[in-house]
This record gives structure tokens, C-alpha cells and sequence, in this order.
């Protein structure tokens, strides 16, 4: 772009000069210098010749010269203006192809025109205009000689980034919501620090309204979608600054395996993932957050109400405790009292990951393996020590309403209801996700060299 910047403005001096020819016919009517580099080039012409004078050393010795003999269109005293065009034409061409032909790998660099040509358009050109210019030169895009570059290659960048310089690799994203105008510096007023997501269908839009006031404006809020309606939550004035991801029939955690890559959510805290159906009257998003920053907690969960939907002791909230880490169960049922149920233990229908835990835990999640069943047992391998960096925050609490949404969406086949294929499909996923698991530790500790103890 520079270069056809320069070449304009000489072809717009020559026009100008040739103007200049139609009461001068003789003598020189201009005088130029060109810069190459470090080679100075003198440009001379009237109406009968155009002469190029390169001038070795920087204008000490003439070693080349280039005359065209322009007699054959000379110039009347008052040519009209098909004649001014012939005359400017012949000598932009018979200039291109000198450099052309002569000086194929220079890049035009510098041109120094008297002030009288000065080209009308340069002159008015626009600041803008001229910072477009810029950063369309060659020193912009690269290198001057794209054919001599050295090319880049970088190990350390994320896989497929490696021919990139680092300096414009960018790893991570963020769910940010952004304006189409203005400085990119200020789309922001204030950065979200936290992710709270929901699956939701709209039946339970009250639910979920009483639980999203429940969170500060350190919230972002992201929902998801399996009913396929979005525009009608636009009612609630939270909705229109939420996210919103619509997909028919799918569980939470086919969403966050899908939209919820830690190089997504890396920018927040802490992510809850949660159900549609909690009671949210005694929880307090800032409140809850402080507590698991004093506890040093990285996978947690609030508390249960103890009277509904309670599957395990160890969730059930404790009225005596700001957070708790253990509990007894039923025999048999703990061979190690810090290994789940009895420890390093929350159920996945509210938990919340630190960004650090997410990483790991999202992971372990199974693209085909769609409802999660079984994954509660295995977070404790994301954290360590997992019985003091997993718990459950008892002074935050909620209460599970158990509404069976997800059986719901299931279909009617072999005679059986779409609710119960849908628990059957959970069940099996347990216990397939168990097998992957233990095959997978087989297989390690095989290549390793070591036995399972």
C-alpha cells in the first residue's frame, strides 16, 4: 500500500509538471529525488525527455542512467487535455517498468518532491486516512520482504497457535457481554468475578427468578435452555443482562461439557452449576462466597434442608456450623472416613468450583455420559487433600423442591414411561462412568509399572 501510495504521488508531480510544459517547452521543468534504501535516484524531465540518474554512494558518482525520448508527444503551448493525459501515462509506464525490470526486490521507500506538486489529494487527506496508509506498509504487515521472513514456530503455544509470536496468542475467553461501538477499553463498567448457571424450562421461571436476585451484580448470570424458550424471560430485567444458550432436551452437563471449557470460564472465581428446582430463601450469593474463601474451600456446596430431598448425610445442613467437611453415615457404607460418602463429598445438583477445581473436573466429564450420575464420587480426585478442600456450607443453605423436570423430557417406548427410561438411562451411567474410571486407573499404573494398591 505504501508503495502505491509513493507511485501516485509521482505520477500525480508528473501530471502537474506536464502542465507546467504547455508554455515551456524546453529546459528542465522538474527536478526530484527517489530514495531506495540507501540509493538516492535523481528523476528529471521535460517535454521531450524523461531521464532517471542513479547516484552511487548517496549522489557522489552517476554510475547508471535511463532516458526515454518523449518528442514524439511533444507538448503544444495549449494541448488539450486528451495530450496531458498521453503525456502522463508514457511516463508512468516507462517509469514502472524501469524499476521494475532494474530493482525487482527494492522496496520504495522515501520520495522528495518539490513543494509547488504537492498533490491536492495529500493535502486534504484526512488523519485517519493517513494512519490507514500506515499500517498497511510493509514494516505493518511483518517484514518488508515477506519471501525473507523468519518463520515462527513456538512450542509452548496452545496446540495449532505454534507459527504464531506469543505476544498475539490469546489462550482464554470470558463470557463478557460487549458493545458493537466504541473503545474496546470501555465495554466494561465493572467485570463480573463469578458464574452462576442454571438449566432451566420456563415452568419453573419463578424459582429461577428468586434465585438469580439472590446474587450481586459480581454475578454473570448464564442460562441454559432444554425447553427451547428464551424471549419470553425477557419480562425479568436480569434476563436481558444474562446470557442465554438454547438446546432442546439436554441436561446441565452436556451444556457445560460443551460451553463451559476452562478457557472459557477461566476469567471467574467461582462457577456454581446448578438445578432449576432449589428453595433459595436462606442463601446469600456474596455470603456464600465469603465463607468458602475463609474455609478454603474449592468444590463446595450449600447445605440441605434435612426435611426434602435428602440422599446423603453428608450434604444435610448442620444448624451448629458455618461449614462442615465429614460426617458419619450408615455402616458399611465409608471404608475410609476421608473418602466419599463420609468425606471430600458433595451431590452434583448445586455444587461450586473454584476455577482451579473446574479445570480438572471438566475433564473428567463425558462428552456421551449426559447426566453426571457418578461424578460426585469422583471430584475428590481434583483437589488434594480432598477431605479439607471439599465441604458444604451449612450456614448457606437450600432447600431441594425434588420437581422431576428432566423425566419430563423424556418419550414414551417399549410401554415404559419417558420418566422411568430417563432414571433407568442415570443409573447405567453410573455405572458405566465407574468402569471408565477404574479401567482407566488399570491402564495408567499398567504403563507406570505399578500395581493398584
Amino acid at each position: 500500500m505504501a508503495l502505491i501510495r509513493y507511485a501516485t504521488s509521482l505520477l500525480t508531480a508528473l501530471k502537474h509538471a506536464t502542465m507546467q510544459l504547455q508554455y515551456n517547452n524546453v529546459g528542465v521543468d522538474y527536478e526530484g529525488e527517489i530514495h531506495f534504501g540507501c540509493e538516492l535516484y535523481l528523476v528529471a524531465f521535460n517535454c521531450k525527455c524523461l531521464t532517471l540518474l542513479y547516484l552511487n554512494g548517496r549522489g557522489k558518482t552517476f554510475s547508471k542512467s535511463l532516458s526515454v525520448d518523449l518528442s514524439a508527444n511533444r507538448v503544444v503551448k495549449k494541448p488539450n487535455d486528451g495530450a496531458r493525459v498521453i503525456i502522463t501515462a508514457i511516463a508512468g509506464v516507462v517509469f514502472g517498468y524501469f524499476i521494475g525490470v532494474n530493482f525487482p526486490y527494492v522496496a520504495l521507500t522515501t520520495i522528495t518532491l518539490p513543494s509547488s506538486i504537492h498533490s491536492s489529494c495529500e493535502e486534504t487527506m484526512t488523519k485517519d486516512q493517513s494512519k490507514a496508509f500506515e499500517f498497511n506498509s510493509p514494516e505493518y504487515l511483518g517484514s518488508v520482504d515477506t519471501r525473507v521472513a523468519p518463520q515462527i514456530y513456538v512450542p509452548t503455544n496452545p496446540r495449532g497457535a505454534e507459527p504464531l509470536p506469543p505476544g498475539i496468542v490469546v489462550p482464554e475467553t470470558d463470557l463478557f457481554l460487549r458493545r458493537l461501538w466504541g473503545d474496546p477499553g470501555e465495554d466494561l463498567k465493572k467485570k463480573p468475578k463469578y458464574l452462576v448457571t442454571f438449566t432451566v424450562g420456563w415452568n419453573q421461571r419463578d424459582i429461577i427468578d428468586a434465585s438469580v436476585k439472590k446474587f450481586s451484580e459480581d454475578f454473570q448470570i448464564l442460562l441454559f435452555h432444554y425447553d427451547g424458550r428464551t424471549t419470553e424471560w425477557d419480562r425479568y430485567e436480569w434476563s436481558k443482562r444474562a446470557i442465554h444458550v438454547s438446546v432442546k432436551r439436554q441436561t446441565k452437563w452436556w451444556y457445560a461439557k460443551r460451553f463451559m471449557h476452562p478457557d472459557v470460564v477461566a476469567p471467574y472465581e467461582y462457577i456454581f452449576v446448578w438445578d432449576e428446582d432449589l428453595g433459595v430463601e436462606h442463601f446469600d450469593g456474596d455470603r456464600y462466597i465469603y465463607l468458602v474463601k475463609k474455609h478454603g474451600l474449592a468444590i463446595s456446596q450449600p447445605g440441605l434442608e434435612p426435611n426434602n430431598g435428602l440422599t446423603w448425610q453428608m450434604t444435610k445442613r448442620r444448624g451448629d456450623k458455618e461449614v462442615h467437611k465429614d460426617t458419619e453415615e450408615k455402616p458399611g457404607w465409608c471404608s475410609d472416613p476421608h473418602l466419599p460418602p463420609c468425606a471430600a463429598f458433595v451431590e452434583i445438583m448445586a455444587p461450586v468450583f473454584s476455577r482451579e477445581a473446574w479445570r480438572c473436573v471438566w475433564y473428567m466429564i463425558q462428552n456421551d455420559l449426559v447426566h453426571g450420575w457418578g461424578l460426585d464420587f469422583a471430584l475428590r480426585r481434583c483437589v488434594e487433600p480432598a477431605h479439607e478442600k471439599i465441604g458444604v456450607v451449612d450456614s448457606q443453605w437450600i432447600v431441594h423442591q425434588v420437581i422431576p423436570t428432566l423425566g419430563g423430557q423424556g418419550k414414551v417406548a417399549n410401554g415404559k414411561y419417558g420418566w422411568l427410561l430417563v432414571k433407568e438411562r442415570c443409573k447405567s451411567e453410573w455405572l458405566l462412568f465407574q468402569e471408565r474410571l477404574a479401567n482407566a486407573e488399570k491402564a495408567y499404573f499398567k504403563k507406570m509399572g505399578r500395581g493398584l494398591n
